[in-house]
């Protein structure tokens, strides 16, 4: 094949059996790579609902895109899937780095584990060379200090590892997968899944080269996606300060929620913001996923003080928010700290932030008591006590890490006493991300929608802001009107939803990163399916390469339909949508159940889905290529019949 390398390596743990499956071409033309294969294969190896998701039945999967290993510009992602143990429903969650490519370069476009060992164990792939090796001299060491055992141990520098750290270990529901130490696979758990697996790393190395169909036609177009990639506005911001370059601009329209989501401005936020890394020296050099040249990861020293010392990637946006603001530790070395803690236990740090903060408000409410919080004071803005309730989670420590491992959601449905009222996740149970929903309304319909929860990695809708030429644009081709650039509108917002679904869908399973299509839009569907097209030499055009990922989009919302999911799990946390915003220019504001039942209709309706379940129409599925999956939830009596 031409582009995958055609092969799909399943490993089962459990009895230590190898063997390749060859990739059938028909379905890497329907569903790309990466995300979109990833999916199909969790829809046939899970064919029963109800597992537990850390029962050895729950595969895990990790699925390099169609792209990953070429020059395509921020090419670099991996997708890992499976059944997520923070939802009991469908996961996918994507990861930057340097692993996937390795992992194509080592001759396989998938990896599947299955079962569970029956002792700690890592897996070695060296090209056709693939070992499952004892992993008892580094259970139990953290993310930083296992890469480096394992690197010195294969004795090669190309190595690439993606591993667990103790958070995985003990199964904390939001641990993450690391690789190159410091990119995460951090959302819903995949980290406890692999640690359920008694699976500690995943050693990569790959001398093999990726065939392309057109290779000097698809150089040169890379090249040109490259050089416009570069002239977007976005791109640059991200270079000079990361993700939390744009910290401030959200905090001035007074939407960068803070103190649990009961804010969304804070008066001097400079010591969150990437400037700040800059201005002050923290930032000691930028780094890039494999073939980008954005580089907006960081690498950060703090200097002086209580964390002098501290190093790590970060933080982010996300990481800014949920260990600094959501706790209001408004400190730039103790978020530093707290986020080398999260990246070397291997630790979701939104889920992390968003459960101290539910757990520092039950504190100052009475609802928890410093008998239940294991004598640490759990005030908002006690740097120390983010510190210790880190180490106590990722090692479940006493009644508060046991308490707080299991996520917002079980935690305050234990502790009761209303506290699932100020519990930042939805239905699904994911904690949400940071993102101020109230007054970013196609974000909330994204995040309600989004088959693993209300979060912004699934369909990163940032165009609705209006914050450069380009967003703008693309909001003015979507809707007709340059006007609905602005995110206080809820007209518009399911069209423009389902567009940045469909392209999302297709950016991972492409191997893109999404600030290359959906913060900056140099890399769009046309050149997408373009360099799908000379890479591959299956005929694609940007209508179908969109439909694509509409299947793919399609087939997770089925997977949940067949867990039982319906509408009522398409909704978003009870403080957004009866608490309004408390200042700014959305003052009032909020996610109401009114307004998001508008929103939601019209998006089922676009999808050709039944309004009243949120279920795909059997004819819906059928026109997507999906008719085994359409056959499966009719058994199930999960088909909705049409009114009309």
């Amino acid at each position: 094949m031409y582009g995958w390398q055609g092969r799909i390596l399943h490993i089962d743990l459990t009895n230590g059996k190898i063997r390749i499956e060859e990739l059938d071409k028909k379905l890497a033309e329907l569903f790309l790579g990466g995300r979109g294969i990833n999916a199909k294969l969790l829809w046939n190896l899970i064919a029963k609902p109800g597992i537990d998701p850390l029962r050895p039945e729950n595969v895990l999967i990790f699925g390099t895109g169609a792209l990953t290993g070429t020059t395509a510009p921020s090419s670099g992602r991996t997708t890992i899937t499976c059944k997520g143990p923070m939802t009991n429903l469908y996961l996918k969650t994507n990861m930057g780095g340097h692993w996937g490519a390795e992992l194509k370069f080592a001759g396989y476009d998938h990896l599947v584990i299955h079962g569970r060992a029956n002792h700690p164990v890592y897996i070695a792939i060296r090209d056709e060379n693939v070992e499952i090796r004892d992993a008892k001299h580094i259970w139990g060491l953290n993310v930083r200090e296992t890469t480096e055992t394992l690197v010195d141990e294969l004795d090669d520098k190309e190595t690439k590892v993606a591993c667990i750290g103790p958070a995985g270990e003990n199964l904390v529901k939001y641990a993450a997968v690391m690789n190159s130490v410091y990119h995460a696979a951090a959302r819903g758990g995949v980290g406890a899944v692999m640690g359920s697996k008694n699976l500690k790393a995943i050693a990569v190395r790959g001398t093999k080269s990726i065939e392309l169909w057109k290779p000097d036609e698809f150089k040169e177009l890379a090249l040109e996606v490259r050089k416009d990639l570069a002239k977007d506005s976005g791109t640059q911001s991200l270079y000079n300060y990361g993700t939390s370059g744009s910290l401030e601009f959200v905090n001035n329209l007074h939407a960068f929620p803070n103190r649990n989501f009961m804010y969304g401005h804070i008066e001097n936020v400079t010591p969150l913001t990437g400037q700040n890394l800059v201005e002050k020296g923290y930032l000691l050099r930028r780094v890039g996923c494999f073939s980008c040249t954005t580089s907006c990861h960081r690498f950060v020293q703090a200097k002086e003080g209580t964390y002098a010392g501290t190093f790590t990637g970060g933080p982010e946006y996300e990481t800014f928010a949920a260990l600094g603001a959501q706790t209001w530790v408004l400190d730039t070395d103790a978020v530093i700290k707290a986020n080398e803690l999260c990246n070397i236990y291997g630790l979701d740090t939104i889920s992390t932030g968003t459960t101290i903060a539910w757990a520092m408000e039950s504190y100052e409410k009475g609802v928890l008591t410093k008998e239940e919080t294991d004598g640490i004071e759990l005030n908002f803005g006690n740097a120390d006590a983010v510190i210790r309730t880190i180490e106590a989670i990722a090692f479940r420590k006493g009644k508060l890490g046991n308490l707080l491992a299991e996520g917002v959601k079980r935690a305050s449905e234990k502790v009761g006493k209303d506290s699932w009222k100020w519990a930042i996740c939805n239905a699904k149970g994911l904690e949400q991300s940071n993102v101020e929903t109230r007054s970013a309304k196609a974000y909330a319909l994204a995040f309600a929608v989004n088959p693993r929860g209300p979060d912004h990695l699934h369909t990163e809708t940032f165009a609705e802001f209006g914050a450069s030429p380009e967003a703008i644009a693309l909001i003015e081709k979507l809707t007709g009107d340059k006007k609905w650039a602005s995110p206080y509108y809820t007209e518009y917002r399911p069209e423009i939803v389902r567009w940045h679904e469909d392209c999302y869908a297709v950016t991972d399973s492409l191997g893109f990163c999404a600030f290359a299509t959906t913060a900056a839009y140099a890399v769009n569907p046309e050149n997408m399916a373009q360099m799908f097209y000379l890479a591959t030499g299956i005929p694609m055009d940007e209508k179908k390469i969109m439909t694509a990922g509409r299947r793919i989009l399609t087939l997770e919302k089925c997977f949940n339909v067949r867990e039982g999911a319906d509408r009522k799990f398409d909704d978003l946390p009870w403080r957004l949508m009866n608490e309004p915003a408390a200042s700014g220019p959305a003052k009032g504001m909020m996610n109401s159940e009114q307004e998001l039942n508008v929103m939601l209709d019209k998006y089922y309706t676009l999808h050709e889905w039944d309004v009243k379940t949120s279920w795909p129409y059997k004819e819906t599925l059928e026109k997507l290529g999906l008719s085994d999956v359409a056959k499966e939830l009719e058994k199930l009596s999960r088909l909705p019949k049409r009114t009309s």
